[in-house]
């Protein structure tokens, strides 16, 4: 068994698309994921970055914040049906990131729906940025989200467009480890030239 840890924010498009590919990985390989709160807020918070941008994450320190005080009081295992829960209302829905959505997300996961005032709670943020460092130290701080961590070595990535299924995904995952094995592997890139898939 080979245990792989995800830092995902619910805001990112492409941390979602490659959860939704890691979880496919669980049905085809021997891992087992164990999910983690980054934040790209507290990434950014005192970088140069665009308007745009800037505008984009004025609204994700909230989810953020009502995931950690979820896994305060739940455990961990609470995380993932609640980033569920929250992505496919911001991915696939497409719906704001507001008290609706929150409080929508959480019922879906079966929890205490009070966990959405949380949303403006600035108390998490201490805790938020300790599970935020906790694994972009292993990668540096030029990165962001999706990271994943497994067997002593730790990666942004990968960046899909959309995520393959079934044997598709486990060949994917093997291609992932070989490369990690090589410990002077850093990067491999190339330009998107097609939209994000959320199917």
């Amino acid at each position: 068994m080979t245990n792989a840890d995800f830092w995902f924010d619910p805001a990112c498009p492409f941390a979602w698309i490659t959860s939704r590919w890691i979880l496919e990985v669980e049905k085809v390989r021997d891992i087992e994921v164990t999910w983690h709160i980054m934040s790209l807020a507290y990434l950014n918070q005192d970088k140069d970055i665009s308007a745009e941008y800037r505008e984009f994450l004025s609204t994700a320190w909230q989810p953020v914040r009502v995931l950690m005080a979820a896994e305060q009081k739940y455990g961990k295992e609470v995380l993932l049906p609640l980033y569920t829960a929250m992505g496919t209302r911001i991915h696939i829905e497409k719906q704001a990131k507001d008290r609706d959505l929150i409080e929508a997300a959480l019922a879906d996961a079966g929890l205490d729906l009070s966990l959405a005032d949380a949303m403006d709670d600035a108390s998490y943020d201490d805790a938020i940025a300790a599970s935020h460092e906790a694994g972009m130290s292993q990668v540096g701080n030029e990165v962001g989200t999706p990271t994943i961590a497994f067997e002593g070595r730790a990666f942004f990535g990968p960046v899909i467009s959309k995520a393959p299924r079934g044997e598709d995904a486990g060949r994917m995952w093997d291609a992932f480890v070989t490369l990690s094995k090589y410990e002077h592997f850093y990067e491999l890139k190339r330009s998107r030239t097609e939209d994000l898939d959320f199917s």
